[in-house]
């Protein structure tokens, strides 16, 4: 979504990103999974008809139509994003009253003070400076307007409600392949779990926070067993969890994940799956 902070778009971000990235599959796979808990939060920020919104890494796109929603009929949105095929999604589902940009979020073609609100969801942590990026996104706001930053799983997911030992060892799984695919360290990972420090630090004012639960039980519909399936169990988990799980731990995920297994995860009628998605409000 986003490239380092203060360099050109071409700069690899924290987590790989660059102009080139593609993950528009997985980012449509979750905002149709999380839509309603998404539309919720959207519908807390207050928007009013006739505001100027940005929507700062937007991915793939679905929010700006949500957003739009709330400012119509004379409100105006604008989307940008590193990705070239996620400004690519967007721009094909976008209405003539959107906007859409490709642009890295720290070299935004776009004047001081032009946006009522700023919504920034899943991005501040693909920074390398979180604050930096913060400062750049408030002087886009007018007087008293409000930028939300919102980040999923801060509190643990929990996929396998009937096995905490084998959820504790996958997340850990996950969090010790991307630092080394990276080279991060712990303290690199947990730089946006602060989002109310990073709004209080860059000077933002009357800072609140509310979390949202994203809760799926079985039987699944189809637009959570695509994300889990597709977004986590192959595109996140699958092979590359393979050097951090013991033989035995790594062949009990792989059942787990196996739609043709007879134990298959999400077709189990104890299968119950919990996600936070924190959303945290500040004013300039």
């Amino acid at each position: 979504m986003i490239s380092h902070a203060g360099r050109s778009a071409s700069t690899v971000g924290l987590l790989g990103d660059t102009s080139g990235r593609d993950y528009s599959v997985k980012l449509h796979l979750f905002n149709s999974f999380a839509e309603s808990e998404l539309r919720q939060a959207i519908a807390g920020l207050g928007l009013r008809p006739g505001m100027r919104v940005l929507d700062a890494g937007c991915g793939t796109g679905e929010a700006l139509a949500w957003l739009l929603g709330e400012v119509e009929p004379n409100g105006t949105v604008v989307g940008v994003d590193l990705s070239a095929a996620h400004v690519a999604a967007a721009r094909r589902a976008r209405s003539p009253t959107i906007r859409v940009m490709q642009a890295d979020l720290l070299e935004m073609p776009l004047a001081a003070g032009s946006f009522d609100v700023i919504w920034c969801a899943n991005v501040i942590n693909h920074l390398h400076d979180p604050r930096l990026g913060v400062q750049r996104l408030a002087t886009l706001l007018v007087p008293e307007g409000r930028l939300a930053l919102s980040q999923s799983s801060f509190l643990p997911d929990m996929y396998f409600a009937w096995d905490s030992r084998l959820e504790r060892l996958t997340n850990e799984a996950v969090r010790a392949y991307y630092r080394d695919r990276y080279r991060l360290n712990e303290r690199d990972l947990a730089g946006a779990r602060s989002l109310v420090g990073l709004l209080r630090r860059a000077g933002l004012h009357r800072v609140r926070a509310r979390t949202y639960l994203i809760e799926r039980t079985a039987p699944l519909d189809a637009a959570a067993e695509n994300y889990l399936l597709e977004g986590i169990f192959r595109g996140t988990w699958q092979e590359r969890l393979r050097p951090y799980l013991s033989t035995e731990d790594y062949a009990e995920l792989s059942r787990l994940c196996d739609p043709k297994d007879s134990q298959f995860a999400l077709r189990r009628p104890d299968f119950h799956f919990l996600q936070s998605f924190s959303v945290v409000v500040g004013e300039s």
